[in-house]
């Protein structure tokens, strides 16, 4: 199937050249655009992807192409290693003087969800699970999760590129043991950390969770989707009040993010680089929303962890998580072909990253201590690693084939820096550059 895919996208690269050289002239879009599309994705953590989704632009008299007016989504898919997603979204600039709308309606069920403890490096890591026959797949770093999440949030012009922001957002979230069959029966790592107390009763099944969110945003990128200059900043508050399930797990947390863009040469390469802070000012999250990166306007359907296709490329998906964490992405985007195909403009473009990122504030962090010293007879003790904590780094790149500089098909392969983070390869098919 990965070779399949990589031929089209092969395909698409001479068809590319050939229609260059025929036609370079951009197509001005205007009025409105459909672009019903299957889905058809890999990713190392959740395997082949497939489905139907649709993408509705308006781009109003075409002045401000390749900006858009609006722009809706449809998606329905599934995944082959036992996980679905249904999501609606919308991001609607001139509905607001000034400002912009955006809504997003997301399910994701996933029978195998990974789960790799708390702290980073201070929680050990086997590759090959715990006291398994030769051959078997190990379910330690499974469980079953899913969510729903129903998120809306706008901005406003304060004065020239500086915007207020604020949202609002409700999440249910409902995590169990792992339902796939062929695990069932193998001791996981969510089952351990129940027993001794780091996953708590109250919490263990999962829960609701209302977050209020106020900011301000600094914008100054010449495109949202595909931007070759410019910076785009968010600095959120983040209140999280329990007075839905009233378990005790009120909190308010300070997310920033900011991304830059350089252009090196004209718009055919850039220098982007994007660097995130999340840290929790006071109360206490829940384990099941301690992966969670806040963020205004989602760009991936996956906003967890450090790991995966939405922060640390190449690591495992979730694979580090805490109170507070910091990542930094680093990549060039060469774009090296622009042509012309069924009536829509499409170029190109080659990715190559650095990524990076670290814990900056435990979780529960003395209670792994515990429970380590509880099980400090076993050989392969699953809690308290020892380790501290540093960074975690990963190299890759990616491949781009982006239409009309909104709708972006991805391909990327990253490996970690350190066995710890995973041995494999990490590689991913979907949508969007990450930033």
């Amino acid at each position: 199937m990965k070779r399949t895919l990589f031929s089209l996208l092969l395909g698409a690269i001479s068809m590319g050249i050939v229609a260059q050289e025929s036609d370079s002239k951009e197509i001005i879009k205007k009025g409105w655009n459909f672009g019903p599309l299957p889905v058809v994705g890999w990713d190392s953590d959740l395997g082949f992807q497939y489905g139907v989704c649709l993408d509705i632009f308006n781009f109003g008299d075409g002045t401000n192409y390749p900006s858009y007016n609006y722009k809706m989504n449809f998606e329905a898919s599934t995944f082959t290693g036992g996980s679905s997603l249904l999501r609606c979204y919308g991001d609607f600039k001139t509905l607001i003087p000034d400002g912009k709308l955006f809504f997003d309606c997301t399910y994701f069920s996933a029978k195998k969800f990974d789960f790799y403890g708390f702290n980073g490096y201070a929680s050990p890591f086997f590759a090959d699970g715990i006291g398994l026959p030769e051959g078997e797949t190990s379910a330690l770093n499974m469980m079953s999760r899913n969510q729903f999440r129903l998120v809306a949030s706008m901005q406003k012009r304060i004065s020239g590129n500086l915007y207020w922001a604020a949202g609002l957002g409700y999440y249910n979230i409902k995590t169990g043991d792992v339902k796939l069959d062929e695990y069932k029966d193998q001791t996981t790592l969510y089952d351990l950390y129940q027993e001794v107390g780091l996953i708590r009763e109250d919490e263990a099944r999962g829960g609701n969770v209302l977050h209020l969110k106020a900011g301000l945003v600094y914008d100054t990128r010449d495109h949202d989707s595909d931007p070759t200059r410019g910076v785009n900043i968010e600095a959120t508050l983040v209140g999280a009040p329990d007075i839905i399930d009233n378990e005790g797990y009120s909190n308010l947390g300070f997310t920033f993010v900011g991304s830059h863009f350089v252009p090196v040469w004209k718009d055919r390469l850039t220098f982007a680089y994007r660097l995130g802070v999340q840290a929790k000012i006071a109360g206490e999250i829940p384990y099941y929303f301690i992966n969670n990166l806040n963020t205004l306007f989602f760009r991936k359907v996956y906003t967890e962890g450090l790991g995966g296709n939405a922060s640390v490329r190449g690591i495992n998906r979730n694979g580090v998580v805490g109170n507070g964490m910091a990542w930094l992405n680093t990549e060039f985007r060469w774009r090296f072909v622009n042509f012309r195909f069924i009536n829509q403009n499409f170029h190109l473009a080659l990715n190559p990253f650095f990524d990076m990122g670290q814990v900056i504030q435990s979780y529960r962090l003395d209670e792994q201590k515990a429970a380590y010293k509880t099980y400090s007879e076993s050989s392969a003790n699953p809690f308290y690693s020892g380790d501290k904590e540093k960074l975690h780094a990963t190299l890759g790149c990616g491949l781009k084939v982006v239409m009309n500089r909104n709708f972006v098909i991805s391909v990327e392969m990253a490996k970690a820096l350190d066995k710890r983070d995973g041995e494999k390869m990490w590689n991913n098919i979907g949508f969007n550059y990450l930033f």
